[in-house]
């Protein structure tokens, strides 16, 4: 009697490469076969389960963190949104452990992160809008100065505010923009550019004891803006000292006087003001003007340092205007982006 062959097929035809969908299945297999006949899943990975909890509470407990040693609160909220990437790398260790106690706990961060920064991941930009304004630290180092000038105005701000701006390099800028903005003020290191007539402008003590701030009322087709331009200083990360930031917090205190003594309903702040709107530091700020990148951008608008953006330091703020979008602005010779902002000024003055 003739012996029957039997063939067995496989995915791939027994030959040619294997296909993703296989590979897929492979590690699918790996990493989640064999959980339910393992009575060790909740006794593996608790030193992961415990990172995971102490993650969730940095990000949900930030404002506790205190400032006393080295500002590291402060520190800590500068970077705050980086935290989340933790969470996919524990989530992989708590596969490949088979911890269902580990994966269980990186719910927890997950879910911290998605509530204080889960709004930015969506588009909140609209399309109306009666005043375009943009920011930009051009760096007092700048090779290209007019270049620099000329890829701002581009954007087509009808506002336009540099920082950092040497004495020497005033002139280029103004050469530059003039075309475009007939009407410009120059603060110390600060200036501003407008494309509408400028009145009360003067310079604003931050107690620096000179000039890195200035402010101007203009008069836009649509009413009086009083309008702000800040350069805060500098903040450093030092092995001993920690994250010093002393001069800054000072310096915010009194802008933060200031914009509360601000007789215009219609207030805009431009500038680069060395921290995040999570940095409680700049609270006599932020706590009484509303970030155009939370209210209207796409993303986080990271714009610091410019080769690696990991820090939204320059700011556009607003109050008794509506933000409509906010956006980054592409890269020039500066160690900073610019940023712009679309607002609608849809209130009294």
């Amino acid at each position: 009697m003739a012996q029957q062959a039997y063939m067995t097929e496989t995915d791939n035809d027994g030959s040619g490469p294997e296909r993703p969908t296989s590979r897929f299945r492979r590690l699918a297999h790996r990493l989640l076969g064999g959980w339910r006949d393992d009575p060790r899943i909740w006794r593996r990975g608790v030193v992961t389960a415990v990172v995971a909890l102490s993650l969730a509470l940095v990000m949900l407990l930030h404002s506790r963190i205190p400032n006393r040693v080295g500002n590291l609160g402060s520190l800590t909220e500068t970077f705050l949104p980086w935290l989340g990437l933790a969470v996919p790398v524990l989530l992989l260790v708590g596969l490949l452990r088979k911890s269902a106690t580990a994966l269980i706990a990186v719910l927890l961060p997950a879910i911290v992160w998605l509530n204080l920064f889960g709004g930015l991941l969506t588009d909140k930009s609209g399309t109306g809008g009666d005043l375009v304004v943009a920011t930009h630290n051009v760096n007092a180092d700048n090779p290209a100065p007019a270049a620099t000038a000329e890829q701002v105005a581009a954007s087509g701000a009808d506002l336009l505010a540099l920082e950092e701006l040497p004495a020497p390099a005033v002139a280029t800028y103004d050469r530059a923009l003039s075309g475009q903005y007939p009407y410009h003020a120059v603060a110390g290191t600060v200036g501003l550019w407008s494309k509408y007539p400028m009145s009360q402008v003067h310079p604003v003590d931050i107690k620096l004891g000179w000039t890195r701030a200035m402010r101007a009322t203009v008069a836009t087709p649509d009413g009086l803006v009083a309008v702000y331009v800040a350069h805060m200083p500098s903040v450093r990360v030092k092995l001993k000292a920690g994250f010093t930031a002393r001069q800054r917090d000072k310096s915010a205190d009194a802008l933060g006087e200031a914009i509360a003594d601000e007789p215009l309903k219609r207030v805009v702040l431009l500038g680069d003001l060395n921290g995040t709107m999570n940095d409680r530091s700049l609270n006599a700020v932020t706590s009484q003007l509303r970030s155009t990148q939370g209210a209207a951008g796409s993303g986080f608008g990271f714009s610091w340092p410019a080769s690696f953006p990991m820090a939204r330091i320059d700011q556009i703020m607003v109050k008794g205007v509506e933000p409509e979008s906010s956006w980054t602005l592409p890269r020039t010779d500066s160690d900073h982006l610019p940023v712009a902002a679309r607002l609608s000024l849809d209130t009294e003055s």
